[in-house]
């Protein structure tokens, strides 16, 4: 079946230009074929020379909404479209007739292509040929060489989630690197297909007011992209983004390790740093630390941002001692291979100034554990009891091999069943497990920060007693006593 192509014109206030844009709309020679032009509030009657138009043409559908922008009008028109392919067109340009029939040949024969993108000229206060370079992502990072006018697959567009909304210039910049970052190849035709006029109040001239919006917004969006091409974040001096990137990290060094299961989240860990300070991912909690979830290449990922050390750490991290970012990756890998929960470590990221420590970032899977330990003691008492006994056994596991966790709290305990309905235990937050012999006393006390009544403390104790064989009387009253103690002070 031949794929019908849906060409997308947003039009405010263009009753000078609207009519010739639709005439080189209407000559393409391509079947099946569809043009909705939709008016952005326009003021003049730019609406009513495209409900003329529609009246004489079966091709051409009206839309009209208030004035909201190009990104909200393309996407409401392509929402309303039922091409394979999509063209947009602004409503002051001409198109060449054969152009649509070149573009979706390549698109349909070819899957691997992702764009096709029409050679243009300026017309009318600027003439001459567009010269652009030839596509790389390389420099697509730098700066846009894809015309708004070029031809991608609906698929594409719903897969990206269509032009972003919030930018409110180069927003074709925005979307061709959405499209085009993870792979794709870019087609450009021979000939000039297409025809760009320019006037003095014309979208181009005025975008190019608004540039530290544009950089700023395509840095939050895709920083992990512009870390990939560019080594760091898009510049405002865009050329020498890669420069002044790699001075900058001359001077702000950064170590980072990426789980070799994981290893093409390279850039995601590298840009975990400028994820966090344009406020990417859905925060989980804030306070001494940040916590952020991010959803990356189908994995659900929790970074945590640990809280800037005061001064004598920032000069011991990372020269004298490990940080807590990376004892954090380290630690879950120990415990991973002992057979003991917690989530699978992705990578860790620690940055300096100089000589001084500032930031660290460690990033694993979500916990396929849905509970804590506190919604724990609130289910029915046969369930309770079952995963108490878990979490006594795991903690037992822990304390064998010599690992004492001082932060053993009801949120850094988590549990769940696994798809054979068997309990897991995932431990995490994991930067302040100690390294030592762990007896009988120092064991049972690691129980006294965990809520629960007697009945609740009893079975962590009667179940930590029987895998390393202590008394359980005698484990009942260290945890007493410590909880005790603590109640007092």
């Amino acid at each position: 079946m031949t794929p019908k192509v849906s060409i997308i014109i947003p039009a405010y206030n263009a009753e000078e230009t609207l009519a010739e844009t639709l005439d080189s709309a209407c000559a393409s020679t391509y079947h099946p074929l569809e043009i909705i032009v939709i008016d952005d509030g326009s003021r003049d009657r730019t609406l009513h020379i495209a409900q003329e138009y529609a009246r004489r043409d079966s091709r051409i559908r009206v839309i009209h909404q208030e004035n909201t922008g190009v990104c909200r009008a393309r996407n409401h028109a392509i929402s309303k479209a039922t091409g394979d392919f999509i063209l947009p067109i602004d409503a002051d340009d001409l198109l060449h007739a054969d152009f649509i029939a070149f573009a979706a040949a390549i698109l349909d024969m070819h899957p691997e292509v992702k764009v096709v993108q029409p050679r243009a000229d300026f017309f009318g206060m600027r003439s001459g040929e567009w010269r652009l370079p030839k596509f790389s992502r390389r420099l697509l990072a730098r700066r846009n060489m894809i015309p708004a006018s070029a031809m991608y697959r609906r698929a594409d567009w719903e897969r990206v989630g269509g032009y972003c909304e919030e930018i409110i210039a180069r927003e074709d910049w925005e979307f061709w690197i959405a499209i085009l970052k993870d792979g794709g190849e870019v087609v450009r035709t021979e000939e000039v297909m297409y025809h760009y006029r320019m006037m003095p109040n014309s979208k181009r001239v005025r975008d190019r007011l608004l540039f530290h919006h544009v950089v700023k917004t395509l840095n939050r969006r895709h920083a992990e992209f512009f870390f990939r091409e560019l080594g760091g974040p898009l510049r405002y001096w865009r050329t020498w983004s890669r420069m002044l990137n790699a001075l900058y990290f001359f001077a702000h060094p950064r170590r980072y390790a990426v789980n070799p299961d994981f290893a093409e989240k390279k850039h995601f860990i590298q840009a975990l740093r400028q994820l966090f300070r344009t406020k990417n991912g859905e925060l989980i909690f804030m306070n001494r630390n940040e916590i952020r979830e991010f959803h990356h290449g189908g994995d659900d990922i929790i970074v945590k941002a640990f809280k800037v050390p005061n001064l004598i750490n920032r000069i011991a991290y990372g020269l004298l001692r490990k940080s807590k970012a990376q004892r954090s990756y380290d630690y879950a890998i120990m415990l991973r291979k002992a057979g003991i929960g917690s989530p699978q470590p992705v990578g860790w990221m620690e940055q300096r100034s100089g000589l001084l420590f500032t930031h660290s970032y460690y990033a694993s899977l979500r916990s396929k554990c849905p509970i804590s330990y506190v919604d724990v003691i609130d289910l029915p008492k046969a369930e309770r009891d079952s995963y108490l006994r878990a979490i006594a056994r795991t903690t037992a596991k822990m304390h064998e091999n010599g690992w004492l966790h001082t932060d053993y709290s009801r949120g850094n305990i988590l549990c769940g069943r696994n798809e054979n309905g068997e309990i897991r235990v995932d431990i995490i937050d994991l930067n302040r497990i100690r390294f030592r012999r762990v007896d009988c006393q120092t064991g049972c006390r690691n129980f006294s920060r965990l809520p629960g009544d007697k009945e609740v403390l009893e079975i962590l104790a009667e179940e930590y007693a029987r895998l390393r064989g202590f008394d359980p009387e005698t484990c009942k009253q260290y945890i007493a006593e410590k909880r005790w103690k603590g109640a007092e002070q």
